[in-house]
């Protein structure tokens, strides 16, 4: 099997932004749980085909917390990286802002998902090793560790 070349975490960075507009918002005037984990799914493909450069499909999401609501008007920015990857999976933060219209951010959502990369055949595929770059990119890979080691436990405990 060949080596892939390593690739940073800066490399495969996805932003995305949006408006909140009257069809993501729910009955309680915030913005529709589900309507923002199909935005934080698409953030999480996009991030991994970037790092991997083949077609992912989700895993799993490990993680998904609601901290703040966003509503009406607001503006939302959802920000994907690698954390950590194996040999064809990657696992991807994506954090999520409300943006004021002076600039500040506040962070109503963090998720971890696990990305798949698949070949052509639908097959998994080897994806490129993470090169992290800063302290706080190598504190993730760590945690990301022991996250893959806590999802593998749970899997062997579950199957």
């Amino acid at each position: 099997m060949e080596e892939r070349e390593g690739k940073t975490v800066s490399a495969s960075r996805t932003e995305h932004t949006q408006i909140l507009m009257p069809e993501h918002i729910n009955g309680a005037q915030r913005l529709f749980g589900g309507k923002l984990m199909e935005w934080i799914d698409v953030v999480a493909a996009v991030t991994a085909r970037r790092h991997s450069g083949c077609s992912v499909t989700t895993a799993a999401v490990d993680q998904l917390q609601f901290k703040r609501p966003a509503h009406m008007d607001d503006t939302v920015l959802l920000v994907g990286q690698v954390t950590y990857v194996g040999n064809t999976s990657m696992e991807v933060r994506v954090d999520t802002y409300v943006e004021a219209l002076g600039g500040e951010r506040t962070m109503i959502n963090r998720a971890y998902l696990v990305m798949v990369a698949l070949d052509e055949n639908e097959r998994p595929a080897r994806v490129p090793p993470l090169i992290t770059e800063t302290y706080e990119q190598q504190q993730e890979w760590l945690a990301g560790e022991r996250r893959h080691a806590l999802r593998r436990q749970r899997m062997a405990e579950n199957f």
